[in-house]
């Protein structure tokens, strides 16, 4: 994921599924999901400081970002194939598809 970098989708009704961004079929058919955890438990684990946290839209796992020198989010896709995943952070509103590499 793009570091520092958020996107507001706007509450507009005539603003896509994908906001302002390309459209990305990834998002077609996506159920809402619930956040499982408020950490990275990969980094729990290994009691290593996580960066910002996201959300795998497919599932729900919770993950540090790109951002940290663990990368849970990313290997999560590469294990899974999951993807789209969301910003945790307060007021943030970006979300992020590994397949197309870009901000959707």
């Amino acid at each position: 994921m793009i570091p520092g970098q958020s996107m507001s989708l706007g509450a507009s009704s005539a603003v896509s599924q994908n906001g302002k961004a390309p459209r990305c079929e990834h998002l077609d058919g996506l159920a809402p999901v619930g956040a499982q955890t408020d950490n990275c438990r990969e980094c729990r684990s290994r009691q290593d400081r996580e960066a910002s946290l996201v959300v795998c839209l497919t599932c729900g796992w919770v993950a540090c970002s790109d951002e940290s020198p663990n990368q849970h989010a990313k290997a999560h896709y590469e294990e899974t194939d999951h993807p789209v995943a969301a910003s945790l952070a307060l007021g943030a509103a970006w979300r992020w598809c590994y397949v197309h590499q870009r901000l959707v």
